[in-house]
């Protein structure tokens, strides 16, 4: 029986229609991978004109519709910069100015080039009208800060007589000797103080010294407590 069925014995005709199967399903492979590799552009080839048209149209819509939410992303993006690049210049112009207020109220420190001013008063001749004199010679010439010993002195300093050599300014008693810690342009400060009939003249008449001292850096750093307003308000809503 084994010699009977082995080695197969194939007949002509078998052999061209195992042949003619092989083939068959060959090509039934190589189409089907073909569809799946190529399935859109097969699509596109065999669409009609029509249908092609229509696509075409749906992705030119498609890419305008991104252009524009594109434009209006970059556009959203600079006026965010834009807001934050005002919002930021504003708060730095604003604690600038607070600086500059808080340096003219005397709240805070200052520094900067300018003079040094001693007072020696060894008699106590030199009195309240003198300092006051001196610093409004200071002001006129420029000073921006201005500190007699460790007292900040602002506009609504005062200055009041005590004991011989010693001035209360601003409600605080100060002993000689005084000294002017004054910043501002330091040739026109010393000009001021020099000239005929100045303070230092005037000072030296009264048996005392004033020596003056110019300084490329200064610090005021005295400061006057900040007070709540007990009635006033602002006026902005």
């Amino acid at each position: 029986m084994r010699a009977a069925l082995w080695p197969p014995r194939l007949s002509r005709g078998q052999l061209v229609v195992a042949l003619l199967l092989f083939s068959l399903g060959l090509g039934l492979a190589i189409q089907v991978r073909s569809t799946n590799t190529d399935d859109a552009e097969t699509q596109l080839r065999g669409a009609r004109q029509e249908d092609l048209v229509r696509i075409l149209d749906e992705v030119d819509a498609r890419q305008q519709r991104l252009q524009t939410e594109h434009q209006q992303l970059q556009q959203s993006l600079s006026t965010l910069q834009n807001s934050s690049q005002q919002a930021k210049e504003a708060q730095i112009q604003t604690l600038a100015k607070e600086q500059q207020l808080g340096v003219l109220a005397g709240t805070v420190a200052a520094t900067g080039p300018g003079i040094e001013l001693t007072i020696k008063d060894s008699g106590g001749k030199v009195q309240a009208d003198m300092l006051l004199n001196t610093l409004e010679e200071l002001r006129a010439a420029g000073a921006e800060a201005v500190q007699i010993n460790d007292v900040r002195v602002v506009s609504d300093t005062w200055f009041s007589d005590a004991t011989p050599g010693v001035v209360e300014i601003g409600g605080k008693p100060v002993s000689q000797p005084y000294r002017f810690t004054v910043i501002g342009n330091a040739h026109d400060l010393d000009s001021a103080l020099n000239i005929p009939g100045g303070v230092v003249q005037s000072v030296d008449k009264l048996a005392a010294t004033a020596t003056v001292a110019d300084q490329k850096a200064l610090a005021v750093t005295a400061l006057i407590p900040l007070a709540t307003p007990g009635y006033a308000h602002s006026a902005q809503p």
